[in-house]
């Protein structure tokens, strides 16, 4: 006698449970889309109407923050409604998913964009081939926003992340801690170009015998020396511009620095001390071995960040006397001088220049389990 035949009972209902987990997964998928396409609509209307400007704001912040809410809400209800199993799996994508989309529709989507087109001509009309990056990497004025980009990463990252460290050092032990912490950090409320406004002042240039409203100037000629053009001077303008955003980095990375060394065990620091170690020695033995990780992390993040500079050289000189960058480069051939694909091709290097430096970052991250 066979004792493994399934009773047409159990069957049945396995075959219930499968159409019941089918239909819960069809209006998991529909609801959420019924709820998309709510927020669309809000957007055409808030994109077409022709309703005040007060009306418009409110039903944007209404829209937008109550919409995406239900969204949330709404997506999460249905997948708790399904089987465990299924709603273990389909969950973190609830929350992921949005972040995803937004990623591929302002990010990956355009990428792959500005890689077709950087292998047509100017027009977007007749295929090039690799011309356009031949010039991105032979024209005098590229090769120039290399090297201009090259020092940024230098003295940019050098002078940010050491100035950081050192007062990140120096206001642990002070009595105003959090007083002179604060003034620090005060640049990185403001934008780069407000920043760069600020800079114009302090760089300002007049005439020998007018009156300087450039900081730098009058202290020149205060002490008799001669007012100078700064952004004029070639190899050191890129210098003067690097200034600006060490100014506006070195607090992000006091904090971050700052935070590490709390983390530091004093019981460490105090027998090297005990060992006969000095200040400099501590900290050079002891305290920077142990907070590696994260002046790597700070280090990589402002690289990422002069690699994409764009707004204080825009601001201040516009590229002009040898300060070109690579994003002014690409910046000037899109929408200057309309030429698309010679555009397309520079983002695409500046994307692939970044990207090993973003690799890095988030293997160190997966490394101390940031993820």
């Amino acid at each position: 006698m066979n004792t493994n035949i399934t009773p047409a009972g159990d069957s049945k209902e396995r075959g219930n449970t499968f159409l019941v987990s089918l239909g819960r997964l069809a209006v998991s998928i529909f609801i959420p889309l019924v709820a998309f396409a709510v927020l669309w609509a809000g957007f055409i209307f808030l994109r077409d109407s022709n309703a005040p400007q007060t009306i418009i704001a409110l039903v944007a912040i209404i829209w937008g923050v109550g919409g995406v809410a239900l969204l949330f809400w709404v997506t999460d209800y249905v997948v708790n409604r399904m089987p465990i199993v299924v709603a273990k799996k389909i969950q973190p994508f609830v929350f992921v998913g949005p972040a995803i989309a937004i990623l591929a529709w302002y990010l990956f989507i355009p990428t792959m964009r500005s890689l077709y087109l950087s292998f047509f001509g100017p027009q977007s009309t007749n295929f090039v081939g690799l011309k356009n990056y031949i010039y991105a990497f032979t024209d005098s004025r590229m090769l120039e926003a290399f090297r201009n980009n090259l020092l940024w990463i230098i003295l940019g990252t050098g002078g940010a992340v050491g100035f950081g460290l050192l007062i990140a050092l120096l206001a642990d032990r002070a009595k105003g801690e959090k007083f002179f912490k604060s003034l620090i950090f005060m640049p990185m409320a403001i934008s780069f170009v407000g920043a760069g406004v600020i800079w114009r002042f302090i760089y300002a240039y007049k005439p020998l015998g007018e009156a300087q409203i450039g900081i730098l100037n009058a202290i020149v000629t205060l002490f008799g020396g001669e007012p100078q053009a700064w952004f004029t001077i070639r190899g050191l303008n890129n210098v003067f511009l690097i200034v600006i955003l060490v100014w506006l980095q070195t607090g992000y990375a006091m904090v971050i620095i700052s935070a590490a060394l709390k983390g530091v065990p004093s019981a460490i620091i105090e027998a090297g001390r005990i060992d006969g170690a000095s200040e400099l020695r501590v900290i050079r033995s002891i305290i920077i071995p142990f907070i590696a990780g994260t002046l790597v992390t700070v280090s990589t993040t402002i690289i990422i960040l002069s690699l994409k500079i764009f707004d204080i050289v825009f601001t201040m000189t516009n590229g002009n006397y040898g300060t070109e960058v690579i994003a002014s480069m690409q910046y000037k051939q899109m929408f200057r001088f309309y030429d698309y694909g010679r555009g397309s091709a520079i983002a695409i290097v500046l994307v692939i220049a970044v990207i090993p430096v973003m690799w890095y970052n988030l293997r160190q991250f997966s490394k101390r389990e940031g993820f």
